[in-house]
């Protein structure tokens, strides 16, 4: 084949270094004399055209103008835009900061642009994110050098993606210090430090690199020595969806760094699945069980708390709780209430959902006190009307309960007679009717509910005279007589 048009060329040298790159000689690397195979090389079998092999030791066909010696070559002259070219290099085992040093060159007769030239990174036989470091276009007639340094295990491909037409070829720039994982909690903003060493490093173009092929910027730079400065980057309300593996890149004119993956583990704060169990109930207590050993979420637990209110309230109190039940006091009688259980795992935002709720009231309690004396709104011959004050659930104690009036009373030889009578508790008085007249009537009444009742003083009240005159008038003749009508007359 000969390059008409344009090529990229490459000579490359892995080096396997422990420490930053530029500090310790060459140790390991690869010439192409014999071969990409040589140095266990290869190419990529889902790409769309191959890298060649030029070698000094054999003649070439490649336009006199192209670099001599032993390299990697691709022609990108008689293939489509976006078509791709990739080499494989050898799996890096050593787990620690590897350098890649190469130069290359993109090169076009008409100067065209021959295409770009991309470096890319594969941990642990994962997908390929974005390149870490690319250059695009016509670069001259002469080898540029460029350096990577890769972070811990990785797989780098030299990929190769045609442009217009063209060749490229193949022969330790700022390095990361260790990327720690992050843990957040969801909803939580989470941050990545990025610490880089190099020259200028500052100055370099940083992101960070999201497994899935995702760019996030630099939120913020801060220089540690002359050599060494931290880049931090915020990834803001994460979710479970943001949960992957990240990276940092930072780029220059001279070459690309890359860190380690790093893992952002988004942690779900917990929910309880079920409502808190009822165990007692009484006027102005609830005894619950937690019910909190089945979660939605993730733990460590380290906060139980109980969160309850009154159904028809707006407030809302939450006690800590170190046991597996819980005693509520100083409740009021006779009350819906809701009590549910909040959970919290460590972190900020940790803190999850109530879990569902335990619907419940407590029992009514005996009443305050007795009724006050009743008082008397009208006395007749037969009937008195009396009023009472009024009850209110401070007197009560009890949503429910009854209010009831007894009497009795004393006439003739030794007869008596007792009542109650049921009253209307809204009504605003009651009448006792059937009364014999001007009699001594002992009243007094009783509040009951469902845990007692109070009974108030008796009040002794003498009926009036009765009023009613008959008139019978007797008529001659036969023995008969004649009776008139009766007329009624109330005197007061």
């Amino acid at each position: 084949c000969v390059c008409v048009h344009a090529c990229v060329c490459a000579f490359v040298r892995v080096l396997y270094r422990p420490s930053p790159c530029s500090s310790l000689p060459f140790q390991g690397g690869c010439t192409f004399d014999d071969g990409p195979g040589a140095c266990d090389y290869h190419q990529d079998l889902y790409d769309d055209f191959e890298w060649v092999h030029v070698s000094a030791q054999e003649p070439h066909y490649l336009p006199p103008e192209m670099p001599q010696g032993s390299y990697m070559v691709v022609d990108s002259s008689n293939h489509d835009p976006g078509e791709k070219a990739r080499l494989q290099l050898p799996t890096m085992k050593e787990n620690d900061t590897h350098c890649i040093d190469f130069s290359y060159l993109l090169y076009s007769q008409k100067g065209l642009n021959p295409g770009t030239l991309n470096i890319l990174v594969r941990v642990n036989k994962g997908p390929l994110a974005n390149p870490i470091w690319n250059v695009t276009g016509f670069t001259g007639r002469d080898w540029l050098r460029a350096e990577l340094a890769v972070k811990f295990l990785v797989c780098a491909f030299l990929k190769y993606n045609t442009g217009s037409a063209g060749v490229v070829s193949l022969p330790c720039s700022p390095h990361f210090l260790r990327l720690g994982d992050v843990e957040v909690n969801a909803g939580q903003n989470a941050t990545f430090q990025c610490i880089a060493t190099g020259r200028d490093a500052v100055h370099n173009k940083l992101w960070l690199q999201r497994r899935n092929g995702e760019d996030i910027p630099v939120a913020q730079t801060k220089n540690i020595n002359h050599r060494r400065f931290a880049a931090s980057f915020r990834l803001q309300e994460v979710t479970k969806t943001d949960q992957d593996l990240y990276r940092c890149v930072t780029q220059s004119e001279r070459g690309s760094g890359v860190s380690n993956f790093a893992q952002l583990i988004v942690r779900e704060p917990p929910r309880p699945i079920a409502p808190p169990q009822l165990l007692g109930v009484g006027p102005t207590y609830l005894l619950i069980q937690l019910n909190a050993n089945s979660i939605i979420g993730d733990g460590p637990i380290i906060l139980k708390e109980v969160e309850y209110r009154m159904t028809s309230g707006s407030w809302t109190e939450t006690h800590a709780v170190n046991a597996p039940t819980y005693k509520l006091w100083h409740l009021d009688p006779d009350t819906e209430y809701e009590i549910r259980v909040l959970l919290t795992r460590p972190g900020e935002g940790g803190t999850g959902l109530p879990g569902p709720p335990l619907i419940t009231r407590t029992k009514c309690a005996e009443p305050m006190r007795t009724p006050k004396t009743l008082k008397i709104a009208e006395i007749q011959a037969r009937r008195i009307a009396v009023d009472w004050e009024s009850l209110g659930y401070n007197i009560t104690r009890c949503h429910t309960f009854n209010v009831t009036i007894c009497y009795h009373y004393f006439r003739g030889h030794n007869e008596s007679r007792a009542d109650c009578l049921d009253m209307d508790p809204k009504a605003p008085q009651h009448v006792v009717n059937h009364l014999p007249p001007y009699t001594n009537v002992s009243l007094k009444m009783i509040l009951t509910n469902p845990e007692g009742r109070k009974e108030s003083e008796e009040t002794i009240i003498q009926t009036d005279e009765d009023g009613t005159l008959m008139f019978i008038i007797s008529g001659g003749g036969g023995g008969r007589g004649l009776r008139g009508p009766r007329m009624t007359s109330f005197l007061h």
